[in-house]
């Protein structure tokens, strides 16, 4: 079987101008991994984000959300092993204290801060713990090294870093994309537990990164699934060290900015079905021939959150009944009589009926597929939609049984 981590985006290009990271270990975390993380810019910078859509959220979301856009921002503190979600007034106090030691660090104001936080829910952050931590935080730095260390401070549940860097030329100019984002469980995106950071020295005006943040989002992070539980926490923020106010949408650098944005997201976004609390399998799900995109959308988005989808696949079933009956239930309306569904390019379902296919060869080629591709056409239409969704495992149902005792 092809591990995921063969998948992994781990070779870092070059990093964008204008920023710097670092991370530490302040014991949030009980395991003693690094757990507090900073990526600052080394003057304002324009942000955006898009956030959960839960209602039941942490107090970093509302702060996040009352300071984006903007292009006054120095930096993004994140803290990892615990959420600050459902922690009251004193959550919210921790959460701005958070955000003036960072601020003090980088030499800016609370206000200049944004604040992530991952974990636990309705736990208080330690903050004497963060307290001391600020007073022997490292010095930030450019380097490859640095920012993979604060891609490693944001994780929980993870087995492996998600990172992922791409570049382009424009007007003899090299600029730069890095994302760096966390996930393994608790993954139905809607903005999106998944965080992710992305940085760019490309010029930006604040309108134009919250465009490009919120079509990159629609089209990476909040097209996988885990379990489809939609996090408290979710947030996928974007920094550019320099700002355009005049640039406009179709300008050719911006299309080429917007590409490259696009790709890392969806490869960041790929990884973490991939590192799925258990997962043995991803799933990618390709709908095509409904009625319109969001027809496609809505089909490709029941069959990854099925679980018994999920469990046939963990158990290399080619159980087809599954998969189509999901569609069937997704609330699109197509006929069944004109669909086909491959597993791997096997054709198995066609004409409303099952096709005469060699089950155990269909269930090798699962077996020995770490990536299992799902091809469901509904129809002639021209709407398609891509979704990716990982298996559903014993290993998944143990850790997540045990995972606050």
């Amino acid at each position: 079987m092809v591990g995921w981590c063969e998948m992994s985006e781990e070779k870092i290009e070059r990093l964008p101008n204008g920023f710097v990271y670092e991370a530490m270990v302040a014991g949030i975390k009980k395991s003693g991994k690094l757990d507090l993380s900073l990526i600052a810019s080394t003057g304002p910078a324009v942000a955006a984000g898009v956030y959960t859509q839960n209602l039941v959220h942490a107090t970093s979301i509302d702060w996040c959300r009352s300071h984006t856009p903007s292009d006054q921002i120095r930096a993004i503190v994140v803290n990892s092993g615990n959420a600050n979600a459902c922690t009251g007034t004193e959550g919210e106090n921790n959460n701005r204290r958070l955000a003036e030691l960072a601020g003090r660090h980088v030499g800016c104001q609370a206000e200049q801060v944004l604040v992530l936080s991952t974990g636990v829910i309705g736990r208080q952050l330690p903050m004497p713990l963060i307290e001391a931590a600020w007073t022997k935080f490292p010095t930030l730095s450019a380097t490859h090294e640095a920012y993979l260390r604060a891609a490693d401070g944001i994780t929980t549940t993870d087995n492996r870093r998600k990172v992922a860097t791409g570049s382009f030329e424009h007007r003899g100019q090299t600029f730069s994309v890095a994302n760096m984002a966390k996930g393994a469980g608790m993954i139905g995106p809607n903005m999106a537990t998944m965080l992710a950071v992305v940085t760019t020295d490309f010029p930006l005006s604040k309108s134009l990164a919250q465009a490009a943040v919120t079509m990159a989002a629609n089209h990476s992070f909040n097209r996988i699934s885990v379990e489809g539980h939609t996090s408290t926490n979710d947030a996928l923020v974007l920094l550019s060290s320099r700002q355009d106010p005049q640039l406009r949408a179709d300008d050719e650098g911006f299309q080429k900015f917007l590409a490259t944005l696009q790709q890392t997201c969806l490869t960041c976004a790929k990884l973490i079905p991939a590192d799925g609390e258990g997962a043995t399998h991803l799933m990618n799900i390709r709908v095509h021939g409904a009625s319109h995109n969001l027809a496609a959308d809505q089909i490709a988005r029941a069959i990854a959150n099925s679980a018994l989808v999920k469990c046939a696949v963990h158990g290399n079933d080619p159980n087809w009944g599954r998969i189509v009956s999901a569609a069937g239930y997704a609330g699109v309306d197509f006929d069944p009589a004109a669909a086909q569904l491959r597993l791997n390019g096997h054709l198995i379902f066609a004409q409303g009926r099952p096709e005469s296919f060699d089950a155990k060869v269909v269930s090798q080629s699962i077996r020995d597929s770490f990536e299992l591709e799902i091809d469901l056409c509904v129809g002639v239409g021209s709407g398609s939609a891509t979704h990716y969704s990982s298996d559903l495992t014993v290993d998944y149902v143990k850790f997540n049984s045990e995972y606050t005792t």
